[in-house]
Order: structure tokens, then sequence, then C-alpha cells
């Protein structure tokens, strides 16, 4: 541990660790426009009465699984197993009427199938991709194919385990970035508008800890040590690769386990974050120039008992970050970033059970639990503070979905349901 950079850190933390990201329309793709899960929504309820938020509407026909929302526009686009094969679906925003549907690939009938990845949009068109590795780009308006890459197939991709993939593709710029895993095209950038290939990335062996192959986590970009990367959570842990022609530039071995990596990176001014379950733990490491490009040297690293996402992924507010905590346990905590200190929580059990996805916005965590109860708790260091609760009906399924929070509204993907309630603060 690095105490006199940290001591640093912390000390000027608030100062260049900004709340938010500049604010972007709708809610694009996969944890919003920044890949965050921070919305910028204002006005939002504080507080919640008895039973919860209104429903404003619900829809059924999303089919089976896990994926989450995007919404842009008047359009709510989603994935699911319905009617013999694995759909992207775009819906209606007033009502999720559904108004197109767009085949992927085969359905995936296992005790918990279907996709699990959310679909990317990008000005008229819209990205997806299935769980056999099958990346589509279709346009908006009807739902058209424009062009098809099978991970597998065309890169030699593999997953690390049984899962399939669960990846959603990163637009930027000119390309779409996905991780098909394979050893010589871990990482590779494709052109948006043909799926053409631009570059492909190799990811050298990064130690012994975790399996070979993707993982479960998507893409996020930094830019740190002003360099332009791609920063990815594989079988064999956490990476870089500069973005202009997909070099490896560094990697993080420890934080990675044998059974499955979930969680999407965290990457804030120079640092990166990840956490992992399966009695793994958590780690911060420092983006620093280098002879070869940029280097990571670990800040910090925490162990399971103390803290592990197993899935449901993080969200950063300051220079705090909140999660859910424990391997299938989804337990409220707070952990300082710069330092790894726990502020408050990581045993605390509310009427949530199992693992927790969560999501921020306008002052508040929205944490939804496996079993179907919706947590919205106060996003301050101060202390644990609930503002609110309710229960998804029908929930049968583990309820695993990323909800989303845009235009006022919380949506939670439901397995076949999608449930949109108000969450709009008193208006007169």
């Amino acid at each position: 541990m690095q105490l006199s950079r940290i001591a640093v850190a912390a000390a000027f933390g608030l100062a260049v660790l900004p709340d938010l990201r500049a604010a972007a329309p709708g809610w694009p793709g996969w944890r919003g426009p920044s890949r965050d899960a921070l919305s910028t929504e204002t006005g939002l309820a504080s507080q919640w009465p008895a039973g919860g938020p209104p429903l404003a509407w619900k829809a059924t026909g999303m089919g089976a699984g896990f994926s989450s929302v995007a919404v842009v526009d008047d359009r709510i686009y989603t994935m699911g197993d319905r009617d013999g094969a694995q759909y992207l679906l775009a819906l209606d925003a007033k009502d999720g009427s559904l108004v197109w549907k767009s085949r992927v690939g085969p359905t995936w009938n296992d005790e918990y199938g279907g996709p699990r990845g959310t679909p990317s949009v990008d000005g008229g068109t819209v990205y997806a991709m299935g769980t056999e590795g099958d990346l589509v780009a279709v346009e908006a308006a009807t739902g058209k194919e424009r062009w098809r890459r099978s991970l597998p197939s065309d890169f030699g991709g593999r997953v690390m385990s049984m899962w399939k993939w669960a990846e959603s593709p990163l637009v930027d710029g000119d390309r779409v970035i996905v991780t098909p895993g394979a050893s010589d095209a871990t990482l590779v950038a494709l052109d948006k508008a043909t799926g053409k290939e631009i570059w492909r990335s190799a990811v050298p062996d990064l130690g012994p800890a975790g399996k070979d192959g993707a993982g479960y986590a998507s893409v996020v970009i930094s830019n740190a040590s002003g360099v332009k990367q791609y920063v990815q959570l594989l079988g064999r842990g956490l990476v870089g690769v500069r973005a202009s022609d997909g070099k490896f530039l560094w990697g993080y071995n420890r934080v990675a386990n044998q059974v499955a990596n979930i969680s999407t990176p965290l990457v804030r001014a120079n640092w990166a974050f990840a956490s992992t379950g399966y009695q793994t733990g958590a780690g911060l490491v420092e983006l620093s120039k280098s002879a070869e490009g940029v280097k990571a040297s670990e800040l910090y690293f925490l162990p399971a008992k103390t803290f592990q996402n197993h899935h449901g992924g993080m969200v950063l507010v300051g220079n705090h970050i909140y999660s859910g905590n424990g391997q299938s346990k989804g337990f409220p905590i707070c952990i300082e970033f710069t330092t790894g200190k726990v502020v408050w929580g990581g045993d605390i059990r509310n009427a949530g059970t199992g693992s927790a996805a969560v999501v921020y916005a306008d002052g508040n965590l929205y944490y939804r639990y496996q079993n179907g109860v919706v947590m919205l708790i106060q996003a301050t260091p101060d202390g644990y503070h609930e503002r609110g609760s309710f229960t998804i009906p029908g929930v049968d399924h583990p309820s695993w979905s990323h909800p989303v929070v845009a235009g006022g509204k919380l949506y939670l993907r439901e397995q076949d349901t999608l449930y949109v309630y108000d969450v709009r603060g008193v208006r007169s």
C-alpha cells in the first residue's frame, strides 16, 4: 500500500473527483451515458410512500432473460428469449408496446437462461450481443439488420465459464468495442457502420488467478495519465488496452477468481477499481505513465471478508463507493474510494435478500434485490438511511436485471414484464 499517494488523494479527493460527469440525454445503454450507473436526473422523490412509488405502466412480452433497458427519445430497447429465438426488442416509451423485434441468435434454455447484455443505442443504430456471442447492429427506426459478427466464429472467442456472453457493447466514436476473450483477440474494435475489424488486442498472461477467456463485465473508457484506454474485467483480471490501436498497457490479476468475474469496473482520474465475488475481494490500482505506456500499481486490496461484489455492480459518488457486499448477500456498504476504508455497512440486512443491483440518482441509491425488493437508500457517508421500499410483483426467478432511472421514471425489467414507476418528487 502506498500511503503517501493515498493520503494526498484522500485530502484532495472531493476537489478532483466530481460527483457526476457531464449530463447526457437519456439512458443509451448499460449503466447509462458514462457506464457508471450515475443518473443526472433531478427533482426525484427523496422519500417513498408506504408501498413504494406509483406504477406508471407495465408491459409484457419481453421474453425470458436478465437484460436491462436502454431509454432514448420515444423508444425503450431490451433483449429477451421469445418466439423460439433471442431477440432485440424496441418498445414504445409511452406504454411498452412492441414496435419491432430483430433476431439476434438462439435461445438459451437453462434454469437461468436468456440474454444478459443491454443494447447500446448510438444515433440511428442499436447494437446488441446475444449469449452465443452474436453481435448485431440494427436500424433503430425499423430493426433492420445492418451487420453482424460472431465472437466465437470470427475471433475464436471464449468465456471463462459456463454462463456464456453477458457483455453490453461499447460504442465509442466510430467504433464498437467488445470482448471475444481469445488469446490473440481478447478485445476487438470494429467499425460501427460496417462491423469490419479495426484492431484486435492480444492480452498476455496476467498471472495464476482466474481463468482464460472473457468475463461478464463490459468495457469502460479511461483517460488515465493522458492515455485513452479501454478498461475491462476479464477471466484473468483487470486490463487496460490503448484505444488507438489495442496495444496492451497493463493488467491486474489479483482481483480475478476462477468462477465468474462480473461487475463492471469503476474508473476515475488515474485510478481503476474492480471487485469480484467467490471469496476474492476488491482492489484499487493507480495508472501512471511508464516506458511502455501505462503501468498499474496496487494502492490497496480489500479481502473478501471486507468487501466483495458478487454481481449487481458498484457506484462511485464523490469519494465514496456504494454497493452490495457479499456473495449473494447484497449488504449495503459505503467505502472511501481513495483509501478503501469501510465508512458504514457491509453487514446490514434489510428486507432485500440476495445480490443487489444499484443505480444512483438525485442523492439516493436504488437497490434492486434478488428477491424483488427495491430499496431507496440515501447516498451519504454519514450513515445508512432508508427512504422507502416496495416489492416487484410476480417475481419467480432471481430478480437480477439492473434498474434504470431516466425521465423521472424507474424502469425494472422482471423477465417477461417491464414495470415503470413514477419516481418524481411532489408536483404542484
